[in-house]
């Protein structure tokens, strides 16, 4: 999968990744290979993410991210 983090002021990751969780607003959730296709808005949380080198993590106060075929990018306020 590919995953792209964006805020206002750069581009933060952009790469490959095996899995993603989120703090979604009706819950925290994972994403995974061929998850289906979502937007969801984010509230203040971490967002993990593993790739070949290990699993990283990023705190965020909001943003909002789409799934869609494998390609995940997420719009983030720090």
């Amino acid at each position: 999968m590919n995953l792209i983090i964006i805020s206002p002021e750069k581009m933060i990751y952009n790469g490959k990744v095996s899995a993603v969780s989120v703090p979604g607003k009706n819950g925290r959730f994972t994403v995974l290979h061929n998850h289906a296709a979502i937007i969801s808005t984010l509230v203040k949380g971490s967002i993990d993410y593993k790739t070949e080198e290990g699993t990283s993590s990023l705190e965020i106060s909001s943003g909002l991210v789409e799934v869609n075929k494998n390609n995940i990018t997420i719009c983030i306020e720090q």
